[in-house]
């Protein structure tokens, strides 16, 4: 009878492992800050800034506007022209971005990642700090200070189910490896995590992937803007994917997936195989007792 009762104590830990793996699954397919209000951050208009891919430059008065701001909240850790800021001990506070160009500074100020109350952390999403105005002002000064890759013009009207394949094929081949098949995001090296994109804008994906935030690479010539309207598209497509294979368990992978069809499947059995034992075990000590 001790060999039955832990039978069933193992049968019900697996039972309650699969139910345990159903709700990371829920976790994970979960927005990455929930308590950002949704997919409305990142929607600064771009038109006429002089910031955006074949426009002129902006007007000195925007530049002037955004170095203003940038002394104040940017400085201290990028320093007063963006040569960034080295501690005493050598500890590096904030990195050069004289280079970073409109991509980068429209990525990290849509998505709320700067300004960076802790240098040590990663960045994440979280409202911006600043509003669309004043966004636009200091992607324009930080865009003056060198040469760095503008704001690509992105365009996801008209893309056809063909052409959102297209992307399926070019985000799982360069995106997926970090940021996982279905975009919930995935553990990197250092402590670090690719973020989820299930709020990225299509513009905060053509700008990440123009100037390659974090560990993110840059994607120049290896991305034609075609590919990057299709990337930007299929990227859209994920937030609310279809899946006609079944229950989708927070699209964490096929292995996870896996592992809960074994042990929603074989638990039961288990248990239905236990109790049938466990009744005939009875039914024979009841046969053998005078």
């Amino acid at each position: 009878m001790l060999q039955v009762g832990r039978f069933w104590l193992a049968a019900l830990s697996t039972l309650g492992a699969a139910v345990l793996v159903l709700l990371f699954g829920r976790m994970v397919g979960a927005q990455e800050n929930p308590e950002d209000p949704g997919h409305g951050v990142g929607t600064v208009p771009t038109d006429g800034l002089g910031i955006v891919e074949g426009e002129p430059a902006p007007a000195p008065e925007v530049v002037a506007r955004g170095q203003a701001l940038f002394q104040t909240g940017c400085s201290s850790c990028h320093g007063a022209n963006g040569q960034g800021v080295t501690d005493l001990d050598g500890r590096v506070r904030g990195p050069a971005i004289t280079d970073s160009g409109a991509a980068a500074a429209y990525y990290y100020l849509t998505t709320g990642r700067m300004p960076l109350a802790n240098r040590n952390a990663q960045p994440i999403r979280k409202p911006s700090a600043y509003d669309d105005e004043e966004i636009t002002a200091l992607i324009a000064f930080v865009d003056s200070l060198g040469v760095g890759p503008d704001i690509p013009a992105i365009d996801i009207e008209g893309i056809d189910g063909e052409e959102l394949a297209q992307g399926g094929e070019v985000f799982r081949a360069n995106c997926a490896p970090c940021h996982s098949a279905a975009g919930v995001g995935g553990a990197l090296s250092y402590g670090r995590a690719a973020p989820s994109l299930g709020d990225a804008e299509p513009l905060q994906v053509g700008t990440a992937v123009r100037s390659g935030p974090g560990q993110m690479p840059v994607f120049g010539r290896e991305l034609s803007p075609d590919d990057l309207n299709r990337v930007a598209a299929y990227v859209e497509y994920l937030r609310s994917p279809e899946d006609p294979g079944g229950v989708p368990i927070g699209r964490v992978g096929t292995i996870p997936a896996g592992f809960v069809a074994w042990m929603l499947g074989i638990g039961p059995l288990l248990l239905a195989v236990g109790w049938i034992g466990s009744r005939l075990m009875q039914a024979y000590l009841a046969r053998r007792t005078p």
